[in-house]
């Protein structure tokens, strides 16, 4: 295992270490963090598309991604994803079929995987939970398809951070309903039971229609003035900050 972040989080995680090695792990968090600002700061309004790397160009769910994504990028919002093969490629695709920002977001693994070929730009981040919060303070909304652990794992934070008021609610949509049935009749158990709150699920559509999504998208974006809908700030050539730029 090469990659430096791989280790050292392993290192941390076996339990308590020296001081200094404390410290230079959160150093590296900090880096982690820094260099998500300044790869997304300038991108302007965007919606992050998670989904399982291993769906091929033939299949329903990669198909339905990249609708899904190049109707969002009609919009005027960047399509950010993990950067991958499968949901993620064919996202940055539909992105890139109506001339939208592209980007991708990846996670470095023991198995690197290779960043797909419909991007604009693209940032490696060594640990999860940084990249949880970079997606999240970029993100307008998640677009949730079929996908493993990993697309798991980012809807239901989310959705923990938004019930428990530790961020602003924002859309969240799941789309593949046959796939996500189990999942769905067990959010509907929760409620039932009082485990959660109905109102907890206000701004999480679940639906198969790609039409449906944007006017979802549409109606909360004139709720209310959102931070995310602004402008990109503009970048600072001192500080050897770059915007982002379609390629070709």
């Amino acid at each position: 295992m090469s990659n430096k972040f791989v280790r050292e989080e392993k290192k941390f995680l076996e339990g308590p270490r020296a001081r200094w090695k404390e410290l230079k792990y959160v150093g590296g968090v900090v880096w982690q963090f820094l260099k998500g600002f300044r790869a997304l700061h300038f991108v302007g309004p965007c919606v992050t598309v998670f989904g399982s790397a291993r769906f091929k160009e033939d299949h329903p769910y990669y198909k339905l991604g990249r609708e899904v994504s190049a109707e969002i990028g009609k919009l005027g919002f960047a399509i950010m994803t993990g950067g991958g093969p499968g949901i993620m490629e064919a996202a940055n695709r539909g992105a890139k079929d109506v001339g939208a920002i592209s980007l991708g977001c990846n996670i470095v693994l023991p198995h690197e995987q290779q960043p797909n070929p419909y991007l604009d730009k693209f940032v490696d981040l060594d640990y999860f939970f940084v990249r949880k919060e970079i997606l999240r303070k970029y993100s307008f909304a998640f677009v949730v398809l079929p996908g493993g652990f990993g697309t798991l794992d980012e809807f239901f934070e989310t959705l923990t951070l938004i019930q428990t008021q530790k961020i602003e609610k924002f859309p969240i949509v799941i789309m593949g309903k046959e796939f996500h049935k189990g999942i769905i009749s067990h959010i509907e158990k929760m409620m039932e039971e009082k485990t959660i709150s109905p109102e907890d699920m206000d701004l999480l559509l679940i639906t198969d229609s790609v039409q449906e999504v944007v006017q979802h998208l549409k109606i909360y974006a004139s709720h209310k003035e959102i931070v995310k809908l602004k402008p990109p700030r503009k970048a600072s050539w001192i500080l050897a900050e770059s915007k982002v730029r379609k390629s070709v």
